[in-house]
Formats: structure tokens, sequence, C-alpha cells
């Protein structure tokens, strides 16, 4: 049947464009329906209007359509309603306080969800955050970082109490590879019941994984051992305890993908479908009043990406790597510059410093530093030798100059003073056990590479650890050419309203394409321009 017999017309005020830019500005006012229409002038595209039937139907002939589809539409409604924000998009943690209370609070304010990077950060500082989250964001939603780190429990606890006592509503749990006393004590001890016997978690948490096994974990109940130890040490209540069977650990699991800083490098589209399926599975068995919610974190860093993983069945999205460029992260002027420059090759795994015994690495950006090559060395060294003393002396010459640039026992007396004031379990580890000193001594290059990015320093910029996953240098060739490309320009909440505006956008896109709608190349890519008015209130971010 010839298109122009069919019975179905389009009707509305504005005549239909049939130039690319037309087309775009059609498919970006996501508010309203787009329509694709035959015009005497060729195919076309318009926002608006209706559709009508009947051959003697004034209008033009329709080819496809497409509801309105702002981006709070995608994902899960669920996650919105849980967490009390506008958009299904979290900003992942950054440990060290690069996604920093500046952060939190500029995507509290826009109705975004942003987790503190509270990890490696003494209490202290972890509790001038808090005050002010209370101060300039009150009701509004946010999450601080909880991080495993084997060797250093004290911290893990300390905050775990720092949280309770401050009220936190929100935790993003993140490098767990097994459960632990202090991250079950926070979920447990926000349980109760109410009056009509709905059991209810006051205390959310979101997993973040990367292993199916782990998932698993989080998404049971909490381990009746554990439960039992809690309530004998009088952590939790014995209403908490009796209530620990009713709800999983977590409410939202974060699967994270290809990232920076700590990750297994899964690609997305392996590993989202095998966690969802294994929800599923968990859901049949215990019947949760309110299902876990399945969100995708590693590798998004364009609206393109964000919508697969949406398109895939993600509860939400989590970005990381590109937050760390923008203006509000705690990373150094110099680490956001060489950010702005990143590839997508440009990252390379390098020993972790928190698990750097276990000889766990993380992901880190290679151009521009000498840190991965240095830190693999390092671990090279400890694996070789049983302490500091047996390392040939050229080599222990080496490093000295170069790398710690001042003497091993000088960097050993820093680290007795660190660890007096800051965990002195690690010291009475280390006490006559050789290897276990050069762990620390490296470590301290390691913690303190991290510190030099963040603090810029110059004399240190060929030993900056900046942790980085592959989504940079696609967030910075999709910016090429708009004014995000110049680090200055780059704003968390910019960032994240064009990433959701994009990923509706692509979505509407592909509605069309799967109805066999052809659309010109140069109106099917979504470019960020500035916002000039606040994106909620306008939701195609194009004004």
């Amino acid at each position: 049947m010839n298109i122009r017999d069919t019975p179905l017309r389009w009707s509305g005020e504005r005549y239909p464009s049939t130039d690319p830019a037309g087309i775009y500005n059609a498919l970006a006012d996501l508010d309203q329906p787009c329509f694709v229409v035959v015009t005497p002038e060729g195919i076309g595209a318009v926002s608006g209007g209706a559709v009508t039937s009947g051959s003697d139907t004034a209008g033009l002939p329709l080819l496809a359509a497409a509801q309105p589809l702002p981006p709070q539409r995608l994902g899960s409604a669920a996650f919105l309603a849980a967490h009390g924000v506008h958009q299904p998009y979290m900003a992942g943690a950054m440990a060290g306080g690069i996604a920093s209370a500046d952060m939190v609070v500029a995507l509290a304010r826009e109705g975004f969800l942003a987790s503190y990077g509270a990890a490696g950060l003494l209490p202290g500082t972890i509790e001038k955050a808090l005050g002010r989250f209370a101060a300039e964001i009150p009701g509004l939603p946010y999450a601080v970082n909880l991080i495993h780190s084997p060797s250093e429990d004290r911290l893990e606890r300390e905050a775990v109490e720092l949280f309770l006592r401050h009220g936190v509503r929100c935790v993003e749990a993140s490098a767990y590879m097994d459960l632990t006393p202090h991250v079950v004590r926070y979920r447990l001890a926000g349980l109760y019941r109410e009056a009509d016997g709905t059991v209810v978690a006051a205390n959310r948490l979101i997993a973040k994984i990367s292993r199916s096994e782990t998932a698993e974990r989080f998404m049971r109940p909490a381990p009746a051992t554990l439960v039992s130890a809690l309530l004998d040490q009088g952590l939790i209540t014995h209403d908490q305890a009796a209530l620990a069977h009713h709800v999983p650990l977590a409410d939202d699991i974060t699967v994270e993908a290809d990232s920076g800083g700590h990750t297994d490098r899964r690609p997305l589209p392996a590993l989202l479908p095998t966690i969802l399926r294994l929800r599923d599975t968990v859901q049949r068995e215990h019947r949760y009043t309110v299902p876990i919610r399945v969100g995708a974190g590693g590798g998004l860093g364009t609206p393109v990406a964000v919508a697969a993983a949406f398109a895939m069945g993600a509860a939400y999205v989590v970005t990381g790597s590109v937050n760390q460029s923008c203006l509000e992260s705690g990373a150094s002027t110099a680490s956001k510059a060489m950010l702005a420059e990143a590839g997508i090759a440009d990252c390379e795994m390098a020993p972790a410093a928190d698990m750097f015994e276990m000889g766990v690495d993380l992901q880190v950006l290679k151009k521009g530093t000498l840190f991965p090559m240095r830190a693999k060395k390092l671990y090279q060294l400890y694996q070789a030798h049983d302490g500091i003393e047996s390392i040939p002396a050229a080599d222990r010459a080496k490093l000295e100059q170069q790398v710690f640039r001042r003497p091993l026992e000088d960097v050993w007396q820093e680290c007795v003073g660190y660890f007096e004031r800051r965990d002195p379990e690690q010291l009475a580890r280390a006490a006559g056990n050789p290897k276990r000193r050069m762990a620390l001594v490296f470590r301290w290059y390691l913690g303190m590479s991290s510190r030099w990015a963040v603090t810029g320093d110059t004399d240190r910029a060929m030993d900056y650890q900046i942790w980085c996953g592959p989504a940079m240098g696609s967030f910075n060739d999709w910016v090429t050419g708009s004014y995000l490309k110049t680090p200055g320009n780059r704003r968390v909440a910019d960032v994240a309203h064009h990433l959701m505006l994009g990923a509706a956008f692509h979505t509407r896109l592909a509605q069309l394409r799967s109805s066999g709608v052809h659309i010109p190349a140069t109106a099917g890519d979504y470019r960020p321009v500035p916002l000039e008015t606040p994106a909620h209130d306008s939701p195609a971010g194009m004004r």
C-alpha cells in the first residue's frame, strides 16, 4: 500500500520540518509527542499535534510516532520514590573526597542522588561533610560511601558508627568481597515495624558489585550468624534481629562494569543481564514486598551508553569518571585538565593501596603519569622479597631516588606517625614482620600518589594516581566541539542533565528507527548546549 493512502494522518498547528535541524528539534522536544510525516517537500518531523484517522481527514500522512519521553520516565519509578529524586541517575562515590561535598550538594539541589566519597577520609572530615548536608540540603537526597578495606577494619567500623549517629539514611557500599558485621549493622539498625505490620528499612543500602556471588549476598537477608553476633554485642535490638529475615540486605544493586578505581572490567552487556536474572531468582524465593532494584554503572560516558543501559533493563544509572573532571569534584585543577584530554585507551590497571597485599588492582589514568608503571614495580618487589632489607641495593637506591625521593627508613617513620593516629593495629601487625612493614612503606607511595593528584602537587605531577575508566574518553569525544569540552564549563549537574536528556533523545530515536524510519545522521546525535533554564523545568534542555 502506498504510504499516501494510509488512513492515519497527523494534524497540528506547527508545520513539520524537513531539514535536519528542524527534525533534531522535534526529536529533542521530549515533553511533546513526535510525529514523522510525509510532506510535499519530503519526510518531515514535528513535535506536538495529534493523530487522526480517515483518508479525508485534514493533515499529513503519518509514518511513525513516538510518545513524550522526559528523562524521568527512563528506568524505575520506584527508584525515584524510594530516594526522593527527580531522575533515575546517581553520581557514584570517588574515594578521598573526590566525590566532594560540593558535588553532593549541587546534585541534590537538582534532584539527583550523589554519593559522598568518604572512603579513605578520617572521621572528622566525614563529620564536617555530614554537617554541611544537614545545613545546606536538609531533606534532600544524598548517600555516603562505605568501602570495605580488609586491612583497615577500624575505619569501616567507625564510619558506620558515624553514619548511625548522624542519621545518614542512604549508604553506597563498595569493594565488598564478603559481608562484614559493619555493613550488616548499618542496614539492620534502621529496621522497624509500622502499626499495620509493614517492615520498614529506614537505612537504605546501595551495593556496588561486579560479581554474581557478591550480588547474591546483598540480595538475600543478612546471615543469621552475623545477626546473632550483632545482637550479642548489643549493636542491634531484639526486634531488629527478628525483622532481619524479612528484607534483603540491599535495596539497590549497582552492576559495576568497566569503571575507574576498583573494577573487574566486566562488559556491561554480559554482566547486567546475569545480575537481573539472579535478582529475579532471589525474588521468586523470598517474595520481598519491595523487589530489589538493579542499576548499571561503569563505562557510561555518553547519552547512547546511558540509553543502552536503560534499554537492557537498568532501574537507574551510575556515573563516576566523568564527574571527576567537573568543577565541583575534589580533584585538583591539574588532574581535571589531564582527565579532559583522556582517550578511551588511556587507562591501565595498577595495584590498589587498600588491598595491596592481596594483589588487587584498580583502573587509573596512564596518560601523563608514571604511576601505573611505578606501582606495578612496587608490587613485583613485594612479591619477590621478604622485607625492605632484602631488596637489592641497586633497586633500593632507585626507589629512594626516583619514587619515594627519600630514604625508605624515613618513609617508615612517617608511616608510624600516621598509623599511631589513624589505626595503631596496623603497627601491631607489622611488629616483627618485615614483609608487612615493607607493605606499609609501599602503600605510603600508593596513598600519597592519590593525595598528590587531589592537592595538585606540581612537584609530583608524574606520580599522580587518578582513578579513571574508559567512560572518560568517550565523554571527551562526545563533548568535543561543545561548551563541555572545556573543564571550566563542566558542572556536575549540567553533565547529569545532558546525559539523561540525551539518553531520552536516543531512546526516542531508537523507537522511531524500529518503526522503519530513517533519521539523517546529522539529526540523530544529541549535542549538549548550555542550559539557560533549569532542566527539570525544561525537560528538553534545549532552550
